[in-house]
Formats: C-alpha cells, structure tokens, sequence
C-alpha cells in the first residue's frame, strides 16, 4: 500500500478491516469484550453467551475534537493525534511490528472519548512537571511499562517508558507507523478462556 495515495484516517480505518477480517477468518463472528452496561458503544452488534458484546469498528460520525483539551491547557496538540483518536469508535485492536506486540487505542464510545482526553490531559500535565517533551500515547505495548507515542512537536513515534523521556524512535509518522503494522488475533476467543 502506498501512503501517499491515503489519509491517515483512511489507513487507521484500513487496519482496523485488516483486523476484523483476520478476526472473522480465525473464529467466524465478530470480536468479542466483555459486556459493560455503563459502558454502551455504537460498535455492539448484539450479545453472545450473556456476558460478551460482539462488536467492529465504527467510523465516528459526529464533531468529535480536542479543542477543550487545546483551550484548558493552552497548547496545540499534532494534528496526527488529532486525526487518528476521531477516525472511528472502537475496543483496542491488537498489532505486531518490528518492536514487538501493541494495543492500539481508541474511544470506545463519545463518552468514553471524554474519559481519553482527561487520560491525555494527565499523561500531558505528568510531562509538564517532569519537564519532559509533549508526547501523546495511542498504544500500550507486552510491557506494561512501555506506551508507543507521537512527539507533538515532529510526529514522529516512539516507544517510552511511563514517566520517561521517549528513547526509542520507530517511525517518522503515524502513517508510517500504521503501514507497518499487523493485526495480531489470540489463539482462542474470549469464552473459551
């Protein structure tokens, strides 16, 4: 796939079919999570065994943006971050890259979009008092220690540890970062566990 020809949204939106087909092939039904009532996402596509959700990415449909966020702390965040958090509600989405295993993140509803920002706004403040650069995490890693971010000043992506400076770079941009990825689907569903 050649970047040039697609928005990050389109890529992010792209990966997200990837999963869900591998998904699909590997177990012949939607994901699954676990069901939570306080919780309900557009992406619910109906109950299996009483306690699991199937669900699938979901485009966002509505103006979701992180003007509160810019406005109450008084910087502009990338515009890649921006993008990638409004393309689509969804559950994380498991990838493989080169660096190892990740979760992608994502808002599972518009009020779990809120619950996002206040996490990025902690994350934000954290790297104030710690006089580190701005970052902005959008994956967990294998190693609960490490988060995948994007440098807010330059896009790029790196792997950091949670209350240090970034120290790996592995990719000039989300949307190079999001080419080299791979779903990465478990052995077994969720109700076999």
């Amino acid at each position: 796939m050649k970047i040039s020809n697609y928005s990050l949204k389109e890529l992010v939106w792209h990966f997200s079919q990837d999963y869900l087909q591998a998904y699909e092939n590997r177990f012949t039904h939607l994901p699954i999570t676990h069901m939570v009532e306080d919780w309900p996402s557009p992406c619910e596509q109906g109950i299996k065994e009483e306690e699991f959700s199937l669900w699938c990415p979901i485009k966002v449909n509505e103006n979701l943006t992180f003007e509160n966020v810019e406005t109450a702390l008084e910087i502009t965040l990338h515009e890649d971050i921006k993008q990638y958090f409004t393309t689509m509600f969804s559950d994380s989405l498991d990838a493989s890259c080169a660096e190892g295993d990740l979760s992608l993140l994502f808002a599972w509803s518009a009020k779990d979009f809120a619950r996002l920002q206040e996490n990025i706004i902690g994350h934000i403040l954290m790297k104030t008092k710690l006089k580190q650069k701005l970052t902005i995490f959008f994956a967990t890693t294998d190693d609960d220690d490490h988060i995948i971010s994007l440098d807010n000043d330059t896009g790029e992506i790196w792997v950091e540890k949670v209350g240090c400076e970034p120290h790996k770079k592995i990719a000039e941009n989300l949307m190079e970062f999001v080419t080299q990825l791979t779903p990465r689907i478990p052995p077994q569903a969720m109700e076999d566990n």
